[in-house]
């Protein structure tokens, strides 16, 4: 619960909003613009014809342009953070932030418009005249009660969503973290007893949303600067009057006594100690307001260890932070068309966040909190706004309840294909990835999981079952794998399945079956049974082999070659085929496939024929149509040198071949095999476009490739992938992440070398 100091200094704040270039955002095109052709035709005179269509049928603005994944930040600088009025040049730092943002989490493309007004009227009439440029309005920093009067004149002129997210991004998280917060003291809504201190536009819209979850009008109290906003009171402005109640209470004091649940959203120091005391068991304590919170969370601890509680900072646990709102409502709004936010909309953001703070954490999530990961309870009840699974989980809801109340214009069919685009639009393996998942769930297999003792092994065991990818077995001893369940806040009584290895009843079996395997290699049969009841990976690969399970997971704990010689022991490779290493590079656009990464140091040329074979076969299998380049050095002989006589000995042996079904090219430089631009070069070349296997010269190139893909820019490297083995079995890297390892267990479970 200890605040962290910032890890960054003003200057290295400076220094990153002015290099290497001036600002955070740049506007990059969408479409080729490399040739006099590209340029006519987005422009003139080519521009022509989307005009004639759109100036017929304004809604084709969707069809032909970025409008619909467009959004306009928009402030006059009257309300910035917590710093106040410091105008519109003074805001633009913080609306390229929210641009940024609304890239990074949603994908929605944003710019920021300043606007040098104060009045009312004039600001609503500059924002409805190019309002209709893009598909929603995102107000921004905008004091209050102007924002009020400005978000709903706005939504009166335009016919599209407008959204001032001070408000009601801040009332959809707390929302969210109320609904948790109830359940987990086993409080009812209706039942809930709410203070909110400060009437400010963000306080009035969470008190308006909680109210439309279920909390009563008589049951929720609002404490302004003069006290308990009240039914006698002649000094309330027409949003504070709508919460007036009759009651006799006048103090934040006397509202605060045997209160449930109390939002903040005023100024450090509003709350004492005194006031949390005299609240409710279980008190609920959102002190949002920024920077400091009205009451910091070791005050609350130090008079109520029974408290739930939230602020608004990142350096305490349960923050309310907005980003966990804006870029997925205006995700699912913009994808429906929707004329307009609503209530509804607002209240299925909330519980789907509320739905996902539950499901377990992934690694990423686990990553940002250095280490500690964190499970559903009094310290995680709102999701973390690194999860990724935030752009799948919800904007279906937001898009659902938008096309419920009849304010979608483009109604989705297909809710399951709709998460999927969801996922593919920011992570470049959630395509492929997805298509593996959806074929390993139609035909669920069981996966042993044999570093069963370990946590992240244990975590990934769990997350593959529960995902319905089919069984998993953990091998280790019972009680320090119920232990380490407990340890990863595991329910040490769920339904995974444990076998401690020693005390199988199967061991006889499998002692035998490996003792004839090994017997002329020099192993006695004490050797072999040590080697049963006490190798984890050699007692699962006899599972695997004698049909007691369907694949292997392993490696986290090893070697990757000290892992696959202890697999071989018990598993033969496939019969005519090469047990190989391959990795999956990924990036914007592209899908690349590298072979061999792991497993033949120095293949020779048979050997590179062989390797772009299998691989060939399996990139079909998953899926994509194989292009082969054979790396080298040199392109086509230029530069001469030995080491590529290999290479265009191993494109000669696959000349050979009569029955290959896939392009293939060789020896090539690596920016002339997956660059398509290059083929006006060599025309005599066989690839009919980039190429999207690469065959590596030899493992320490193919090692280092995919290591530096991995390490630099927006890449993601899958694998290595094993192939060619008898049985499906997947190695991970050493200290895989949790899920590393389920993708690698979907991989097994998929099997790779199936109908290859």
């Amino acid at each position: 619960m200890a605040r962290k100091k910032h890890m960054f200094s003003d200057e290295e704040v400076l220094a990153l909003h002015q290099y290497p270039q001036p600002g955070k955002i740049e506007i990059s095109p969408s479409k080729p613009m490399a040739t006099q052709r590209d340029l006519a035709m987005a422009y003139s005179p080519g521009v022509a014809v989307p005009v004639r269509a759109i100036a017929q049928d304004p809604d084709l603005a969707y069809e032909y342009t970025a409008k619909g994944n467009m959004v306009a930040v928009v402030s006059n600088g009257t309300a910035i953070l917590g710093l106040g009025n410091l105008g519109p040049a003074a805001s633009k730092p913080v609306m390229e932030g929210k641009v940024v943002l609304f890239k990074r989490f949603a994908g929605v493309d944003a710019v920021d418009i300043e606007i040098e007004e104060l009045e009312i009227k004039p600001f609503v009439e500059c924002v409805r005249r190019f309002g209709h440029t893009f598909g929603g309005i995102n107000l921004e920093d905008i004091k209050s009660p102007e924002c009020f009067i400005i978000e709903s004149e706005l939504r009166d002129a335009l016919d599209i969503p407008v959204f001032h997210d001070d408000q009601h991004g801040t009332a959809i998280i707390a929302s969210a973290a109320l609904i948790n917060a109830a359940h987990l003291t086993g409080r009812k809504l209706e039942d809930m007893k709410v203070v909110l201190v400060g009437a400010g536009a963000a306080g009035l819209s969470v008190l308006n949303l909680a109210k439309s979850l279920g909390v009563q009008d008589k049951n929720a109290l609002v404490v302004d600067l003069d006290g308990v906003v009240h039914t006698g009171r002649d000094d309330l402005d027409q949003w504070k009057r709508q919460h007036a109640v009759d009651t006799d209470l006048r103090t934040l004091e006397e509202a605060m006594r045997g209160a449930d649940c109390v939002f903040g959203l005023s100024a450090a120091g509003s709350i004492t100690k005194e006031m949390v005391k005299s609240m409710a068991d279980q008190p609920i304590i959102f002190a949002m307001a920024n920077p400091d919170p009205e009451i910091t969370p070791e005050e609350v601890m130090s008079v109520r260890r029974d408290a739930i509680i939230a602020t608004g900072r990142s350096d305490y646990p349960n923050q309310v932070n907005n980003v966990l709102g804006f870029p997925y409502i205006f995700r699912g709004a913009l994808d429906v068309r929707a004329r307009t936010i609503n209530e509804e909309m607002k209240i299925a953001c909330a519980y789907a966040l509320a739905e996902l703070a539950r499901e377990d954490v992934p690694d990423e999530v686990a990553a940002a909190y250095h280490g500690a990961r964190p499970t559903f309870g009094r310290e995680y009840i709102i999701p973390a706004p690194f999860d990724p699974r935030l752009i799948s989980f919800v904007p279906p809801y937001v898009a659902k309840a938008a096309m419920d109340t009849g304010v979608a214009r483009k109604p989705i069919d297909d809710m399951d294909a709709y998460r999927d685009r969801l996922a593919r639009r920011l992570d470049p393996t959630a395509g492929l990835i997805q298509r593996v998942h959806s074929a390993v769930r139609s035909e669920p297999k069981t996966i042993v999981f044999a570093e069963g003792e370990e946590p992240a092994m244990i975590r990934a065991a769990y997350s593959f079952q529960n995902q319905g990818f089919g069984k998993a077995i953990l091998i280790g001893r019972e009680q320090q794998v119920r232990r380490n369940m407990k340890l990863v806040g595991i329910d040490e009584n769920t339904d995974l399945e444990i076998c401690n290895a020693m005390l199988s009843d199967r061991n006889p079996d499998y002692f035998d079956y490996l003792y004839k395997r090994l017997q002329r290699r020099g192993y006695l049969t004490r050797d072999v049974q040590r080697l049963i009841n006490n190798d984890r990976n050699i007692f699962s690969s006899c599972m695997v082999a004698l049909g007691d399970a369907d694949g292997l997971v392993t490696g986290i704990t090893r070697n990757y070659d000290i892992a696959l010689k202890d697999v071989l022991r018990a598993i033969d490779p496939m019969p005519n085929s090469r047990v190989m290493g391959m990795s999956i590079a990924l990036s914007k656009g592209h899908t690349v496939f590298i072979a061999d990464t792991n497993v033949t140091e120095f293949p020779g040329p048979e050997d590179l024929a062989d390797i772009a074979i299998e691989t060939a076969h399996t990139v079909r299998r998953m899926g994509f149509v194989p292009r082969v380049a054979f790396l080298a050095y040199s392109t086509f002989g230029n530069p001469g040198g030995e080491r590529c006589n290999k290479i265009r000995e191993a494109v000669e042996i696959l000349d050979t071949h009569s029955d290959l079904d896939f392009e293939y090219e060789g020896e090539m430089s690596a920016d002339v095999a997956l660059d398509a631009s290059t083929q006006r070069l060599y025309p005599f070349s066989r690839l009919t476009g980039p190429a999207n296997v690469l065959i590596m010269p030899a493992v320490h190139s193919a090692s280092i490739s995919t290591a530096l893909l991995g390490a630099i820019g927006k890449n993601t490297v899958i694998g290595p992938l094993l192939t060619g083995i008898g049985k499906p079995v997947q190695i991970c890297r050493l200290g895989a992440t949790v899920s590393d390892i389920v993708n690698m267990a979907c991989f097994t479970a998929y099997d790779l070398n199936k109908n290859v």
